[in-house]
């Protein structure tokens, strides 16, 4: 169950929030997907738990969107998005 200062937040407190707490933990995130299907799903942006950055050369910036935050799906082992508005449950993983 989400705490009420979470649930009280918007889209670009919650989505800094995640990043915060991301970088220094796993989290198990619980969500609405866009078809409506709810997803439970381990996740972080802790540096040593993410792939080696790849350069590319026709890498693509992506500018900042407060609605939705790419994270590193562990269980998948691969970069995932999700809506912020769209969580119900947020866990810390030991």
């Amino acid at each position: 169950m989400l705490t009420p200062e979470f649930s009280s937040k918007n889209a670009d407190e919650r989505n800094r929030f995640l990043i915060e707490v991301l970088a220094t933990a796993e989290l198990e995130i619980t969500f609405t997907k866009v078809n409506g299907e709810t997803r439970v799903m381990p996740c972080t942006l802790k540096s040593e738990a993410l792939p080696p950055r790849e350069l590319k050369e026709h890498h693509k910036t992506r500018l900042y969107n407060p609605e939705v935050i790419s994270v590193w799906c562990t269980d998948k082992s691969e970069w995932r998005s999700l809506k912020v508005m769209n969580i119900t449950d947020l866990r810390i993983l030991p």
